[in-house]
């Protein structure tokens, strides 16, 4: 890779508020894991059956999701946008050392819903402030901030590993044939699908033993750092009003923008106070999407976002479906594997996913996001019909899935980067596909879910090639869209702008 000067002046002039950036998404990885393995003993703590233990994971991602549209909204200057991160941050470790106090299944939903909503808000700050920085040079950066998501991901589970109970954490005369398949259990619970587990009989009453409560307080205590770092970052832009008499409402690379500008700077200089403030406030999402600043080109700015927000559904959806099906798939006929062999495979996926995010920092630096896009739904599409034409291969499982991981690792920034490269970097398109990549997770689960039931375990890998062909072909038609966007009408004033780019342009 060659060394870049420029872009190493750009990364080293926004270090703080970059790494900041960073550590917040690592909290978000934190929290996103935790909740599949520690289930079990999270139903002992509030005494609930299996059927509604598993309402806590549609609290939480339901809120994930409405968290994620709201942020993009509400979120108007960079002021606002880090004061949602600290209280986001902040929140997450709170919610870490309050589970363990939550006895009742409903607290518990709620609890997890606040995680929610900080999560999403999380989710589409960073990603939308990283883009606003760099711009054209967002697609590396937007790799590691994804890699760092990986990192905690994989990080709580193991946390969470040591303190999680071996038998029925509810200790009773009741008799049960349960206890040499707890394993097997928490490995196949998801989100409204514990129909398949109806046969098991856990108590519901009797003495609780779990020590899970001490790996939620080490996870709060690792995660307090990066709320104290997005209130450090908050005073360095002179946002706190009681430490410091300036405030500054804009980035780093938003007042090098204006230098580049100086009549906007001068004109900006000579209002008052109060209007200069307005004035330097980001666009929000309403201002970006009026019809007036696209004249023409409307319709295709339109499409841009919409089918660029079902590629990542169904690329999403596929991580969140794959992730949480494939344990089951593994241990039902025709391959059978040994329930300990077959809970490798979760560990593997999300292992893969956090390899490829770190193998796509360097790679990113060399290919267009566009390409990169191209190339990870191509090899979507051909891991499933490998795995397809090999259904009684446990070799070719593992294989597979490591490969799957692996390609749809970067399909998430690749396609944020090249879809705010395409839309001038207004982030609308950030909030818009942010929310589409949480749907696809929450309702492909749900769906295949129903499906594997109905129609047995190997339509878990024909949901899986159907949903990779649906997003290739909403990539194709996400790249006509593009074709179709850069060419404004000759009367156009943003004609200029878009004559130079085509499906695959990316210059730095």
């Amino acid at each position: 890779m060659v060394w870049d000067e420029r872009l190493f002046a750009l990364f080293r002039k926004n270090l703080q508020s970059t790494l900041t950036y960073w550590s917040v998404f690592f909290s978000f990885g934190l929290c996103i894991a935790f909740l599949g393995p520690t289930l079990l003993d999270l139903r002992c703590q509030t005494q609930s059956s299996l059927q509604d233990i598993t309402w806590v994971f549609f609290a939480q991602q339901s809120c994930l999701l409405l968290g994620t549209a709201t942020a993009g909204v509400f979120k108007k200057t960079l002021k606002q946008s880090l004061i949602i991160l600290f209280l986001s941050s902040l929140t997450i470790s709170l919610v870490f050392a309050i589970i363990p106090f939550c006895d009742h299944v409903v607290g518990l939903a709620v609890v997890l819903a606040v995680a929610g909503l900080a999560m999403g808000s999380i989710d589409t700050i960073s990603n939308m402030q990283l883009v606003r920085i760099y711009q054209k040079d967002s697609a590396i950066f937007l790799q590691v901030l994804h890699f760092f998501l990986g990192c905690g991901a994989l990080l709580s589970p193991l946390i969470a590993d040591p303190f999680l109970s071996d038998t029925n954490c509810i200790q009773s005369n009741l008799t049960v044939n349960s206890t040499a398949n707890l394993e097997h259990i928490r490995n196949s619970l998801v989100p409204h699908n514990p129909r398949n587990l109806s046969h098991y009989t856990l108590p519901l009453e009797g003495t609780v033993i779990t020590n899970v409560s001490y790996a939620f307080w080490i996870m709060a205590l690792i995660n307090l750092p990066v709320p104290l770092a997005v209130f450090f970052l908050l005073y360095k832009e002179g946002m706190l009003s009681c430490w410091s008499k300036k405030s500054r409402s804009l980035l780093a690379a938003d007042e090098l923008a204006l230098e580049t500008k100086p009549s906007q700077k001068e004109h900006v200089d000579s209002l008052p106070e109060k209007a200069q403030e307005t004035e330097r406030d980001y666009e929000d999402m309403l201002s970006c999407c009026q019809k007036k600043n696209y004249s023409g080109a409307s319709f295709c700015y339109f499409a841009v976002h919409a089918v660029g927000a079902l590629v990542l559904f169904m690329s999403d959806g596929i991580v969140g479906e794959y992730s949480a099906f494939v344990y089951s798939y593994a241990v039902q006929q025709p391959l059978s594997i040994e329930h300990k062999m077959a809970g490798y495979l979760p560990s593997l996926f999300w292992g893969f996913i956090t390899l490829g995010r770190l193998v796509s920092i360097p790679v990113s630096y060399v290919l267009r996001p566009g390409i990169m896009v191209f190339i990870n739904l191509t090899g979507v599409v051909m891991t499933f019909l490998l795995l397809l034409l090999s259904p009684t291969s446990t070799i070719m499982l593992f294989l597979g899935t490591a490969s799957l991981a692996f390609f749809l690792s970067s399909t998430f920034p690749s396609m944020l980067a090249y879809t705010e490269d395409i839309l001038n970097y207004k982030g609308c398109a950030t909030t818009v596909l942010v929310t589409g990549a949480g749907i696809g997770e929450m309702v492909l689960q749900m769906l295949v879910g129903s499906v594997i039931l109905e129609q047995g375990s190997y339509s878990f890998l024909v949901c899986g090639m159907l949903f990779g062909c649906m997003a290739f072909a909403f990539y194709l038609m996400f790249l006509c869209s593009h074709r179709m966007y850069a060419r404004p009408p000759s009367d156009s004033p943003i004609k200029e702008n878009y004559l130079d780019e085509n499906a695959f342009s990316y210059q730095r």
